[in-house]
């Protein structure tokens, strides 16, 4: 073990004793994908309740898929960016299913995590963060995916450095992660970035990761 996976384990094991081990629903990986585009640059409640809408207006993803475009913006507006998710998530099970003739995702956990994720990533739109959720959370398989909150925390932590970009650092948040640990680690820096670690006004004096976090040690008065 490094000084980063080190410091990993310590941030893991201090989020464990602040948060708890979340829990998630898992869903289908159809359903997941679709839920992940829904969540793009909106906060958790607006994405379940366009979600809900969504499924209470049709039937299946078939449905969805088939619908006027129209409609399925209409039901999907509590997320944000109406015009541009609902086409978004048409092309992409309009894109699955040309591939795989029929609206399931499942043969993705047969395959390597690298030929599932180039997969998930031909489709247009989604991108490493989409796809580590869909494989993470849906299929069990080893990777991290890096929202704005996860890079923040990570990043003022010193977990990873300050010119990793979001992309980069799904790789190696993954290498750092602790065996097994990805979806509790993923979700409770979320929390934590929600909680106190905000982008804005940080309150690092209610904060249990202080004595590892190399912003606190540049600012502190």
């Amino acid at each position: 073990m490094n000084d980063k996976q080190a410091l990993a384990q310590i941030v893991h094991d201090e989020l464990l004793k602040r948060y708890g081990t979340p829990k998630w629903t898992k869903l289908d990986g159809v359903s997941e994908l679709v839920s992940t585009i829904l969540s793009q640059n909106t906060n958790d409640g607006n994405r379940d309740l366009a979600y809900s809408r969504l499924r209470v207006r049709f039937r299946t993803w078939e449905d969805v898929r088939d619908a006027d475009p129209e409609a399925v913006i209409d039901a999907i507006r509590p997320a944000g960016l109406a015009n541009q998710k609902g086409p978004r998530i048409q092309a992409a099970l309009s894109h699955i299913t040309r591939q795989r003739g029929k609206l399931n995702i499942d043969f993705l956990a047969e395959l390597p995590v690298k030929e599932a994720q180039k997969w998930l990533m031909s489709i247009h739109g989604v991108g490493p963060k989409t796809t580590a959720i869909v494989l993470l959370f849906c299929y069990n398989m080893r990777v991290f995916p890096v929202d704005t909150h996860v890079h923040r925390v990570s990043g003022r932590i010193g977990m990873i450095g300050p010119k990793v970009t979001a992309d980069e650092a799904h790789e190696i948040m993954n290498d750092l992660c602790p065996v097994g640990a990805q979806g509790p680690f993923h979700l409770n820096i979320i929390y934590h970035g929600r909680e106190i670690c905000h982008a804005r006004k940080p309150e690092c004096e209610r904060c249990p990761l202080t004595p590892w976090c190399e912003h606190f040690k540049q600012n502190k008065q």
